[in-house]
């Protein structure tokens, strides 16, 4: 090409369309001219899979960590001192209430009851002579045979022989009840524990704790509550209508319990250690699957539904700034910043950022970028919606 024809192939370059020297001589080098430049090809459409952001209302809900408890709890202990004869009872059994767990020897019991029987009517005996020596005395005094300060003194005599007899009898049924208390029986039904004394042992007061007893249907679950979370839930005040919170449990193996119950208890103060509210739920134990001291989840339900917007959580993205779900607006990609809220099955809550019926892409984000053209193809929402 001449030097001439190429000055006026430069001179037909539009002013605004001009390249720096530069790339212009590599373009002319090439054979490359103006129409070739405004040719060139638009962005290729993305293929994305969409959904719906579904509104839709839902049951508020929360995880916490809580302990099972049982509702009665009592430690056998024995009342009187002596030689224990027996022990009714297997360990780990279930026992009812009355059933009969040790027995201490009863000879000596026995022996302290007619001790005390005898004692009791010997001051009947010495009440019934006092009496009829203050008749006497009265008598006398009638027919001035007797002197006041006699009669008096008979009526002192009568009124100690009196508290004699009161404090027999007293000691009589003290021996009777220590004479019961050589059968120890169960104060509750429940499951028992292993036992701390064995047969041939002198128990007593001082002996500490022969056996543990824990009520195993109903129990109880406790779990602490942040005060932040307790509002958001809703719960602070138990309703009037019994509609309180419903409460699940899951094991450390991630297994559910079968058996849902119920929030009963709002502790009335916050344990300014922690921030925190203790709350308690009761749930059946028909199987006796739940013991007393398990560590257990605890999903507490808020008692009414709200309405929410709903996405897969394969939607989302995060990046420095939080997260993002890619929507389909006027066939582009647009990143749309959303604040995620709790997890349903296999969606998220968005909070805020979306109010519903957006296409929201969940096939081929890899090659998503805001802006960039895409065609979208409905695809089949993820199942697990909770």
């Amino acid at each position: 090409m001449s030097e001439r024809s190429w000055m006026a192939q430069v001179k037909r370059i539009p002013a605004a369309s001009r390249l720096s020297p530069a790339a212009l001589m590599t373009c002319v080098a090439l054979g490359l001219g103006t129409n070739a430049l405004a040719q060139q090809p638009a962005p290729t459409a993305v293929p994305v899979g969409t959904v719906m952001a579904e509104k839709r209302a839902i049951t508020q809900t929360a995880d916490f960590v809580g302990r099972i408890e049982a509702v009665n709890r009592v430690d056998v202990r024995a009342r009187v001192t002596g030689y224990l004869e027996d022990v009714l009872f297997k360990d780990g059994a279930t026992v009812t209430e009355g059933t009969p767990l040790f027995r201490i020897e009863r000879a000596p019991f026995e022996a302290a009851v007619e001790q005390a029987q005898g004692v009791l009517e010997k001051a009947q005996g010495a009440l019934q002579n006092a009496t009829v020596q203050r008749q006497r005395a009265e008598d006398l005094l009638k027919t001035n045979a007797g002197s006041v300060a006699i009669r008096d003194q008979r009526v002192a005599e009568e009124k100690g022989a009196q508290g004699d007899e009161t404090t027999a009898a007293a000691n009589l049924k003290t021996a009777q009840i220590n004479l019961g208390y050589t059968e120890i029986k169960a104060p509750i039904a429940g499951r028992i524990g292993r036992t701390k004394v064995t047969k041939g042992n002198v128990v007593g007061p001082d002996s500490g704790v022969l056996a543990q007893i824990v009520s195993d249907d109903p129990m109880y679950v406790t779990f602490p509550v942040s005060q932040r979370e307790f509002l958001a839930l809703k719960t602070n005040r138990l309703p009037a209508d019994g509609q309180a919170p419903l409460v699940s449990l899951k094991f450390s193996d991630g297994s559910t319990y079968d058996q849902k119950g119920r929030v009963d208890f709002v502790d009335v103060s916050v344990e300014r250690a922690t921030d925190t509210v203790l709350v308690r739920a009761t749930l059946s134990n028909p199987t006796g699957k739940l013991l007393d001291g398990t560590l257990v989840r605890v999903g507490v339900q808020a008692p009414q539904s709200e309405e929410k917007v709903l996405v897969p959580q394969s939607a989302l993205i995060a990046d420095q700034q939080g997260g993002y779900v890619f929507a389909v607006e006027d066939g582009k990609a647009v990143a749309k910043r959303v604040k995620v809220g709790a997890e349903a099955g296999a969606y998220v809550v968005i909070e805020q950022g979306l109010v519903g019926n957006e296409q929201i892409v969940i096939q081929g984000l890899q090659n998503l970028r805001p802006g960039v053209p895409v065609l979208a193809s409905p695809v089949t929402p993820p199942v697990g919606r909770s």
